[in-house]
């Protein structure tokens, strides 16, 4: 039976990109291709877990379900926790690197116990095709420009992205990120300001990303609303 890496699971709410103030159960996946210095993930810290175990724990952190098929069944959950039936339980998938251990078959399962499957990945690598949202975020250094999947990530039958968001800096030219992407670019276009755990800094970067945005009005804001009102 597959294992999973996986770092942590929490409830908590979407505090990014179109789905802001969403409430989603994250499964964050350990394990990451790149290692960019503002991430905010522990690479080494994780679990070794079943899909079965996955379910389990989420349904755990959200509330058991009012009516849960088991594992493997078609039938649909019709409510989990305080979730009404006419509302899919959103779950999103993070990292680390999701695509480096999600399949397809993953995301089958998770949607036919009623979850909303969503995934946030860099953009190196094909995504599963099944998902029903795909934000990417991608990151411009030596090991992006080195990879060999151009090609085959703008074909056609590949998932391409919904909502492309682009970690902000003083440093950053969107221009540039969107010329070395693999994808197709969508557009719903987000500027995060890059969280820097300096105050200053970050005020600095979040009024250039405001002044870029306003010359450039293609591209959205996107804060991390998660880290204003301090939740996970």
């Amino acid at each position: 039976m597959k294992v999973y890496r996986v770092n942590n699971i929490f409830y908590s709410l979407q505090g990014e990109g179109r789905n802001t103030g969403r409430a989603a159960v994250f499964i964050r996946f350990a394990g990451c291709n790149l290692r960019c210095p503002f991430c905010d993930t522990d690479f080494d810290a994780f679990r070794e877990m079943t899909t079965e175990d996955i379910l389990s724990e989420m349904q755990s952190v959200v509330g058991s379900p009012h009516s849960a098929a088991p594992v493997g069944s078609p039938q649909l959950v019709s409510v989990v926790g305080g979730f009404p039936a006419d509302i899919r339980p959103f779950v999103v998938l993070t990292g680390g690197e999701p695509t480096l251990q999600v399949d397809e078959a993953f995301i089958d399962l998770f949607h036919q116990h009623g979850y909303e499957v969503a995934m946030e990945s860099n953009g190196t690598r094909p995504a599963p095709k099944n998902l029903d949202w795909l934000t990417v975020s991608p990151k411009v250094n030596e090991k992006l420009e080195m990879r060999n999947e151009k090609w085959e990530m703008r074909n056609e039958n590949c998932r391409q992205p919904d909502e492309l968001k682009i970690v902000f800096d003083e440093h950053t030219d969107p221009a540039a990120v969107i010329s070395h992407s693999s994808f197709l670019i969508p557009h719903l276009l987000y500027l995060q300001p890059c969280d820097t755990g300096d105050a200053e800094r970050n005020k600095a970067i979040t009024q250039a990303c405001v002044d870029y945005i306003k010359q450039h009005p293609q591209w959205r804001l996107s804060l991390q609303t998660h880290k204003l009102i301090d939740i996970e």
